[in-house]
């Protein structure tokens, strides 16, 4: 039986540094997303997410490394905490601007492994994240 890997973000301006998030941490076993719900965005980062959870719950599910997704019932910066409890993964993985001691020992408590993974582009590609196309766009507005 394949390991349960979960992730967990906003996703609100899904990019391609998110799919190859995606990509690389889908090859610790079956990927499951957790997204941020609107008020878990509007709580943490005190503003509308520009898309709505509905929409972003599509859009993470239709990429092929996705096993499955949900939006996190839960509130705050741990607002995954819910979803994990139900899951049960194996592995929970998180990007290093990500990663914190309070994850780190959420994991431990649970017997979730913890990976932290570097923030390297696709093949090819350009570095994205979603601070940087939101300043971009800020500078064409």
């Amino acid at each position: 039986m394949r390991k349960k890997v979960f992730v967990s973000g906003c996703y609100d301006l899904l990019h391609s540094g998110h799919v190859e998030f995606f990509r690389q941490a889908a090859s610790y076993g079956e990927l499951y997303v957790g997204i941020g719900s609107d008020a878990t965005i509007r709580e943490l980062k005190h503003h509308d997410p520009m898309f709505p959870e509905a929409e972003r719950l599509f859009m993470v599910r239709a990429i092929r490394y996705v096993h499955d997704a949900f939006v996190n019932a839960g509130s705050g910066y741990l607002d995954f905490t819910p979803t994990v409890d139900a899951l049960r993964p194996d592995v929970f993985v998180v990007n290093e601007d990500g990663a914190s001691d309070a994850k780190r020992q959420f994991c431990d408590e649970r017997g979730i492994a913890y990976v932290v993974l570097q923030r390297v582009p696709a093949e090819g590609l350009t570095a994205r994240s979603s601070t940087c196309l939101k300043n971009s766009m800020n500078r064409r507005g």
